[in-house]
């Protein structure tokens, strides 16, 4: 065998590691490894003399696109832990996946690590051969970021920001279902609000298309007046008072849905933050159980019991991050649900509307047809208009219900 095909054979070929095993190193703010545990050294397939003192690329495989590294550093460097899923070499030129949780430490990084074993990690694993064969034929760097959030946002996710959130969770759910573990309660309440606030997203989406149906009826009202010459007179008084309405009600959807400050943006992104955070938690809390049940001191001079000491204090950071973005879930979820009060007087105003517009319509006899199907079309559109603004007030409370709740557990 040629040592070009060895070579080869051996690129294609994984490395097995257990499901329940984690990775930790710490790097300098260069990225030079100054510790790490005896899972990332055996996994690896370095001797520590190899890995202290090397920078951390020294295990990237060259599979990996540039753009998530670019997405990364410019996160690491801003202060913002990261998740990512990475393909990792072995000295040997085997491979490895991990999904690494990455954040800024005193003095540098540290990065936890878990097997990825979700529906989403083998979806990202082919984007990123897609992404590779982009990048060789000339795709830079920042393109190829760019081109992963695009992934992110063709999945639902606002931003990369969203994206981790969920990744972290998934992989976290799914090693835990596997190694018949459940997640704990602060988890559990995170992801649902996390399920309600995308829904809320669903329901407002189908308010608005609603709400858009109805966008033209001023000027059919408009119509029908002039037709009807001073018969007409007080549908043009209500055309009047419904384009007002109209209009408070798009200032409102601006306010509510639209851009990256409206306030469903803030809420969904003071959630996420949270539970991402929560794993995070959760991730390092297994990291220090793991390093801890490590036998000996650590390998050429690592003093374990130190890297154990940093983990904790990095993952009671976490937590009280976490505990600040409840804050702020709480924060805006107040602000939520004045803003759905707020629609609520409109689509009442939408009803006197619609009433006006029958007692014109049946004053009207055999000229009032046109005016009925106005009727008919404002009874359709307020119908969805309320059966979605239902939703988001019961959405809301789930949110509402399960800050208190996480509020009795931290």
């Amino acid at each position: 065998m040629t040592d070009q095909r060895m070579s080869a054979e051996l690129s294609s070929s994984e490395v097995l590691f257990q499901l329940h095993e984690l990775f930790f190193s710490r790097t300098d703010e260069h990225g030079v490894i100054q510790a790490g545990n005896s899972v990332f050294q055996r996994v690896a397939g370095f001797e520590w003399g190899d890995l202290r003192g090397a920078p951390h690329k020294i295990v990237r495989h060259p599979d990996m696109p540039k753009g998530l590294f670019e997405i990364l550093w410019y996160r690491l460097k801003n202060g913002r832990p990261t998740g990512a899923y990475v393909k990792n070499k072995r000295k040997c030129g085997r491979f490895y996946w991990v999904f690494a949780l990455v954040a800024p430490c005193e003095g540098g990084y540290i990065s936890t690590r878990i097997k990825p074993t979700s529906k989403l990690f083998h979806e990202v694993e082919e984007f990123y051969e897609k992404l590779l064969k982009r990048e060789a034929e000339g795709l830079n760097p920042v393109d190829s970021a760019e081109a992963i959030r695009e992934f992110a946002r063709s999945k639902g996710y606002p931003n990369y920001e969203a994206f981790q959130a969920f990744a972290i969770a998934e992989e976290f759910e799914s090693r835990q279902r596997q190694l018949g573990r459940p997640i704990d309660q602060v988890q559990r309440r995170f992801v649902d609000m996390s399920r309600a606030i995308s829904q809320v997203q669903v329901e407002t989406a189908e308010m608005t298309e609603a709400f858009d149906a109805i966008r033209t009826v001023p000027m059919n009202m408009r119509i029908i007046a002039s037709r009807l010459e001073n018969a007409g007179g007080p549908i043009s008084a209500i055309s009047v008072n419904y384009s007002q309405m109209l209009e408070e009600m798009s200032t409102w959807v601006n306010t509510f849905v639209d851009g990256e400050d409206c306030v469903f943006a803030r809420i969904r992104d003071a959630i996420l933050r949270g539970q991402f955070l929560s794993f995070a938690t959760g991730v390092e809390g297994e990291m220090i159980e793991a390093f801890s049940a490590e036998d000996g001191d650590g390998a050429d001079g690592i003093d374990a019991q130190a890297e154990i000491a940093g983990l904790k204090k990095h993952r009671m950071q976490f937590r009280d991050d976490m505990v600040s973005s409840l804050a702020d879930v709480e924060l805006e979820a107040k602000r939520f649900a004045r803003s759905v009060l707020d629609m609520k007087r409109y689509v009442t105003g939408l009803s006197s509307t619609r009433m006006m517009c029958k007692i014109e319509s049946a004053s009207l006899s055999d000229s009032g047809t046109a005016l009925a199907g106005i009727v008919e079309q404002l009874d359709a559109c307020q119908n969805e208009i309320e059966k979605r603004l239902a939703k988001v007030v019961e959405l809301n409370s789930v949110v509402q219900g399960n800050t208190s709740m996480l509020r009795s557990l931290m």
